[in-house]
This record gives structure tokens, C-alpha cells and sequence, in this order.
């Protein structure tokens, strides 16, 4: 049996976190093949938001062994990349999302210079996973 946990991605630039409105937010997952699926694909509302996304991930009692889903660990890694024109775009590889919890993920995208493409300047940050 599995769980359900939410993501839910908010994008902004600056330190004073302005939103950024109209980004496209993809989020992937890593199938059993080995193959990244599609969860979601949205684009940030004027609060630079996107609704909650419903992710599959393992139910409480299955992290306490090595046999249950991912392994035993208690939430499922997803990939979360973020691109907006004028930004440089910004991937994020080990997204964890926790089953009954809605994970919000901050994303701060950086502004390009002029002539600057953001195939030119993109950024991959990867999370490590949590030593529970």
C-alpha cells in the first residue's frame, strides 16, 4: 500500500523573494525502468505559485524495512526544474516529498545578463537525502 504526500513549488528572484509569474515548473519522476516520467507540468501564478501536486509515496509503516517501497526510505525523490525567459533555469534533482505532508519547495531563479540564454546559464542543484 502506498501513501500520498503534495508538492507544491514557489518561484521568486531577488532577496526580497518577488514572485515570478508565468515560469514553467516541470516535475519528473524516476519509474521502475529507470526512465524519468512526467508528474506535472505548470506555470507559476502571479503569487508565483503552482497548485499542489499529489505525488505516490511510500505509506508510513513501509519505511521500516529495507523491502519497502524506495527502499525502505520514508518519502519519494523527485526532479523539479524551473525556466522562465530572463532567468537562468535552475534544476533540482532529489526533491524529497513526504507521504500526509505537503512539501513547499522555494526556488530563487537568477536573472541572465544581456545576451545570455538560459541553455547558457543553467544551474543543477541536487539534494542529498535526509539521514533518518
Amino acid at each position: 500500500m502506498s501513501g500520498l504526500g503534495t508538492l507544491r513549488v514557489r518561484v521568486f528572484t531577488s532577496n526580497a523573494q518577488i514572485p515570478v509569474e508565468g515560469a514553467t515548473v516541470v516535475i519528473t519522476g524516476t519509474g521502475e525502468n529507470g526512465k524519468q516520467n512526467l508528474i506535472s507540468v505548470q506555470i507559476t501564478d502571479r503569487s508565483g505559485l503552482i497548485q499542489p501536486v499529489a505525488i505516490r509515496t511510500p505509506a508510513s509503516g513501509e519505511s521500516t524495512s529495507p523491502d519497502g517501497m524506495n527502499g525502505g526510505l520514508p518519502f519519494t525523490l523527485v526532479n523539479v526544474w524551473v525556466e522562465h525567459s530572463g532567468f537562468a533555469m535552475l534544476q533540482m534533482d532529489g526533491v524529497q516529498v513526504f507521504p500526509k505532508i505537503e512539501t513547499v519547495q522555494d526556488v530563487e531563479l537568477v536573472p541572465l545578463g544581456e545576451g545570455e540564454s538560459s541553455l547558457q546559464q543553467r544551474e543543477v542543484r541536487e539534494f542529498p537525502s535526509q539521514n533518518l
